[in-house]
């Protein structure tokens, strides 16, 4: 099981989040003693860190430093201030990741997996719980799409035409290929049918401004594009 080590000094969003890894089977552990927290680090050995920058004693840059001295570690800073700089000093110090708060669950989530994929190869299924698609995290779970302002929820099918596009960024999908897949599904899907879903899917992602991203190949399907549509 991920071992994830969060030096937040919220104690209710401390919790929070703890409710949330717990939830995809990540030990988090916290810091009790602010005198201890190299210790604590030594001790709990975490595959991940998550930080936040303003902590009692030393901010957490210093524990960042500190950290980076000793291992490479994947870290990711969790902050509700907004200064550019910040994000710079982080990235300079080696950390993987910058989270503004207040942020979505399944964002942080789903920038956790991607960091432990990267770092560590992880090959599990749980890989393919999430997806990031234009700043948006795609949650194959629960049918959602959310970005840091807003969320919507999909169908069942639509989320399995998107997830389908969206894993073949920027190469084109037949309609029989989808067809085909909807059916090995059990899931029926005449032709008219998935031009209904793929029309409603696109007006649901205008909600959160990625309409233009799902775009028709007349006469060979569509393409989930991944650059500027």
């Amino acid at each position: 099981m991920t071992a994830i080590l969060l030096i937040e000094d919220d104690q209710a969003l401390f919790a929070e989040i703890k409710q949330q890894l717990k939830q995809w089977d990540y030990r988090v552990y916290g810091i009790d003693d602010w005198n201890q927290v190299m210790e604590t680090y030594t001790k709990v050995e975490p595959d991940l860190v998550l930080i936040d920058i303003q902590l009692p004693k030393y901010d957490g840059f210093h524990w960042c430093r500190m950290i980076r001295t000793y291992s490479t570690i994947p870290i990711l800073f969790l902050s509700s201030r907004e200064h550019p700089m910040d994000q710079v000093m982080s990235m300079q110090l080696g950390a993987d990741d910058y989270i503004q708060k207040p942020f979505h669950f399944d964002v942080l989530i789903a920038k956790i997996q991607a960091t432990l994929r990267r770092v560590y190869n992880y090959n599990s299924e749980q890989k393919h719980a999430f997806l990031m698609w234009h700043g948006a995290t795609i949650n194959v779970e629960n049918n959602t799409v959310s970005t840091e302002e807003s969320k919507i929820e999909l169908t069942k099918n639509e989320m399995f035409i998107l997830k389908h596009l969206v894993s073949k960024k920027n190469q084109i999908v037949s309609r029989d290929d989808l067809i085909r897949e909807l059916w090995d599904d059990k899931r029926f899907v005449s032709d008219n049918t998935l031009t209904v879903n793929v029309n409603r899917l696109r007006k649901q992602l205008g909600a959160l401004g990625l309409g233009s991203y799902i775009e028709t190949k007349v006469g060979q399907g569509y393409v989930a594009t991944e650059g500027e549509a």
